[in-house]
């Protein structure tokens, strides 16, 4: 009976579901927007732009003042009309003067009990607001989707005009824009054929509006001259002329041009032209001469009085504690290197002030170091604001010689709260575990006088991690088992205004703004299999190249790890993978002392929302263990039967990763994204190492060793977010599973051995990529499109088949996943949620193309959770 149910009931189903099928696609293409339309009105279906050549097309694109409606990822129209269709105004206008009327009687009984009426008049507006946001812009669904975008031939005619500006501030003064909008439009629309009709249709409602650009020649420059009014900034505008962005055979554009007058401003600012202002500058292009060439004059005006002042500063006043105010006494003064540092008390050094301090009596007045002095104050963390003005120096005080000026300049800095404290409590929701955590950090700021700042840390939790080797348990159907571990620890962290160094710093190392962090961390993590615990202490200088590139030299970088204790079933799982497979997941169990030295140089663009056309670049290289031959002899030795009071193991190794990623910006809130990351570790000197087995027995080998924490992974949220997290590669090796009762062989079910998903695959090569298109949804819902692929490899013989990276086959392990994502903007915090499915999967056995299996199983989709963009 069973076997004759599945032979009937599965067709029976599937023609169950075509006619679902069909019956959604006839009501999809039921669901016309140009029911929408009244009388006279015609939807806007296609804009189309043609004749591009050297225009950007996509900046003639945006000048087009009418768009017609989106369609990916859904037809928003379909979803307006959706919503339109149980929308009624008219009940939601008698609910809003219900409301009104409601409230108002409400508020009368009141009387004048002003806290109740202060309520009432909160809940009044929160429903008042959401009555009047539902007749101004529709219900939810509606303001999910767009309105039908009717044709407007005002907004067609206006759009040539702007594309017509836009060519001749790009230098095509010949250049012509005409318009054609065709009616009847005929479309192909796929979503016909599910209702039986042909997929080719023609709309006498439609219009298709064409621009068509006529470019004509590029003009360029033949000739750049100027004529400045005033001698002395003539005299400066010309010696800085091989720093203009316009140079003679560049094609006329007006945009540099304005780039160009904002450049000869600041120019003129840093150099003490206090007063100076763009509207001084103009630009006279003459085409007169040569077809096609521009000859292009600077003008740069003087005052309506006089010439332009140039203005030295005279007097350099800080006031470290702006905002306070003590009745009856004046701030104390202290002078150092001419400048007046004031405040009631001085509780902050003015040595440490004054280098973030650019500003210097007797020099000229410079906008650039103004700008530096106040981002370098506002890095240091110990104020709530600072202010920087400057005040002209005027009557009986004032130089008699009117092209000279003074400036007093008072920089206003409020201190922030001295102690900081931060308590959160909460949960996370990993390996599908629940588990707790707390932390509570304390920031000192002024901690020795010196505009130093002092974190502590301690944090406790438990939280869900799956099985790290995947070989406990027998459990067939493909469920990763997980268990909650307990994790300690606490930091401390002290970051030094200044390079801590045993010799004197010039004046001049300030402008990147230099600092020096020690740090010193402690992790205890409890679980059923092992105890470990991590020490670890850096020392590290960080200074800035510029507002978006900085350094990091870390030539301390020490860390101690060690197992207290470790279960008989998981040191012969360990060991059984370091002999059947040459896992180095047994060395991340034996204690080490890792010494390194690193740098890092990180750019990036952008803002904490992503919001801009940027670029990321992170280079990480570091080395570490050179230093071991001096102290340590081999062979080293692990004993199993005590791991407490095995040696400190020391390996060389060096390591380098980079990262880079590039933001477009194709609409106000749609950006697509790309990144290419990639990076190598290896050994730098064999190691010989004895192990003493749990029986009494030795072992020695010589082989290549990296601590485990330095090897590279690929998988999880932020990598290939099909794959669990370092659950990825290496190279096309499949992982089985290990018999539960005997580790030594294989699990076999059903006469065939079980894929094993869980276990973690360490690489010394990685290479990985992520391209994806971030797109708005509803208010701060956003939406994402994504494809990651990538893998990671050995780079020495490994005895897992297909492991190591080989030239002439790694392109074919490259494996693909792809899926779609919610983030949730609220401004503060964006969170996010990742759903990804195997597309290419190079370790599988036989056909290789996992989408075949498109499904929920874990070993398929994952499903990411996450704080923050993935990258």
């Amino acid at each position: 009976m069973g076997r004759n149910f599945k032979r009937f009931e599965l067709p029976r189903l599937r023609r169950l579901a075509l006619a679902g099928l069909l019956l959604a696609g006839g009501g999809l293409v039921g669901c016309s927007p140009l029911r929408l339309l009244k009388p006279g009105q015609r939807l806007l279906s296609d804009v189309n732009i043609r004749g591009t050549d050297k225009a950007d097309p996509e900046r003639l694109a945006a000048l087009v003042q009418q768009q017609p409606n989106s369609t990916f990822p859904l037809p928003k129209v379909t979803i307006y009309q959706f919503g339109r269709s149980f929308y009624n105004p008219e009940r939601i206008a008698r609910k809003l003067a219900d409301t009104k009327a409601d409230y108002a009687r409400q508020i009368t009984e009141a009387g004048t009990d002003s806290a109740q009426v202060g309520k009432l008049l909160r809940r009044r507006e929160q429903k008042e607001r959401r009555y009047q946001l539902a007749l101004d812009k529709g219900n939810a669904v509606m303001r999910l989707g767009e309105p039908p975008v009717v044709y407007d031939s005002s907004l067609t005619a206006a759009s040539v005009q702007q594309l017509g500006v836009y060519l001749k501030s790009k230098g095509f003064f010949r250049s012509s824009v005409t318009v054609s909008d065709t009616v009847p439009t005929r479309r192909f629309t796929p979503l016909r054929l599910l209702a039986l009709q042909p997929p080719y249709s023609t709309d006498s409602q439609r219009v298709t509006v064409t621009y068509t650009i006529q470019e004509g020649p590029a003009f360029h420059y033949s000739r750049l001259d100027d004529e400045v009014a005033d001698s002395a900034v003539a005299q400066r505008v010309r010696a800085a002329r091989p720093q203009s962005l316009l140079q003679e055979g560049d094609q006329y554009d007006e945009e540099v041009i304005g780039a160009e007058r904002a450049r000869l401003e600041t120019l003129l600012k840093n150099q003490g032209y206090y007063d100076f202002r763009q509207q001084y500058i103009t630009f006279e292009a003459d085409t007169s001469f040569r077809p096609t060439t521009v000859r292009l004059r600077t003008l740069v005006d003087a005052p309506p009085r006089g010439q332009h002042r140039r203005y030295t500063l005279r007097h350099v006043d800080f006031i470290s504690d702006a905002g306070i105010v003590r009745f009856g006494q004046s701030r104390d003064t202290l002078v150092r290197d001419s400048v007046n540092y004031l405040a009631y008390r001085h509780r902050i050094s003015p040595r440490a002030l004054d280098r973030k301090l650019a500003l210097r009596p007797n020099e000229p007045y410079s906008l650039t170091k103004t700008q530096r002095t106040q981002r370098q104050l506002g890095s240091l963390d110990i104020f709530r604001f600072t202010t920087i003005t400057y005040r002209r120096v005027r009557g009986a005080e004032a130089p008699a010689d009117s092209t000279q000026g003074l400036l007093d300049a008072t920089v206003s800095a409020a201190p922030a709260k001295r102690f900081q404290e931060t308590v959160e409590f909460g949960g996370t929701y990993v390996a599908q575990e629940v588990g707790p955590f707390g932390n509570v950090r304390l920031k000192i700021r002024n901690v020795f006088g010196g505009a130093e700042i002092l974190e502590f840390g301690v944090r406790a939790g438990f939280e869900g991690q799956y099985d790290i080797t995947g070989t406990q348990g027998s459990d067939t159907q493909e469920k990763l088992r997980s268990e909650l571990t307990t994790q300690l620890g606490g930091n401390v962290n002290l970051v030094l205004p200044r390079f801590l160094v045993p010799w004197r710093v010039g004046p001049r190392l300030g402008e990147f703004n230099p600092r020096t962090r020690i740090n010193a961390s402690y992790t205890y993590v409890d679980r059923p299999d092992y105890t470990r615990t991590n020490a670890e202490a850096t020392f590290d200088y960080i200074w800035q190249r510029s507002a978006f590139h900085q350094y990091v030299l870390t030539p301390i970088d020490l860390s101690i790890i060690r197992t207290a204790s470790i279960s008989d079933t998981f040191q012969t799982t360990l060991q059984n993978l370091l002999i059947r497979q040459g896992s180095p997941l047994f060395r991340s169990f034996d204690n080490l002392l890792i010494p390194s030295l690193n740098v890092t140089s990180l750019y990036n663009s952008n803002d904490f929302n992503q919001t801009r056309d940027a670029r990321y670049l992170r280079l990480f290289a570091e080395i570490g263990g050179l230093s071991r031959g001096l102290f340590q002899k081999q062979p080293l030795f692990t004993d199993t039967r005590n791991l407490r009071q095995s040696d400190l193991k020391i390996y060389d190794f060096t390591k380098f990763t980079a990262d880079y990623r590039r933001y477009y910006k194709l609409t106000s809130d749609s950006y697509l994204v790309y990144r290419l990351a990639g990076g190598a570790v290896a050994a730098l000197s064999p190691t010989t190492l004895t192990t003493i087995g749990r029986d009494g027995s030795q072992n020695t080998s010589t082989s290549f060793l990296i601590p485990y924490d330095k090897y590279l992974f690929a998988g999880g949220s932020s990598s290939v977010r099909a794959w669990k997290p370092r659950r990825l590669g290496a190279g096309s090796f499949t992982q089985y599973k290990f018999d539960p009762d005997d580790p030594t062989q294989p699990l076999i079910v059903d006469g065939l051995r079980v894929r094993d998903f869980n276990l973690e695959q360490p690489g010394e090569l990685l290479l990985e990529g992520n391209i994806e298109y971030r797109f708005p949804l509803y208010n701060f819902i956003k939406g994402a499109v994504f494809t990651d692929f990538g893998n990671v490899w050995t780079l020495r013989s490994d005895p897992r088949p297909g492991a190591q990276f080989r030239f002439n086959k790694f392109y074919q392990q490259f494996a693909v996943g792809s899926g779609f994502g919610f983030r949730f903007d609220l401004s503060f915090l964006i969170m996010r949620l990742d759903i990804a499915t195997k597309v290419y999967d190079p370790a599988a056995p036989g056909n290789k193309w996992a989408i075949r299996n498109l499904s929920f199983r874990e070993d398929q989709t994952a499903f990411n959770l996450g704080i923050g963009y993935p990258f």
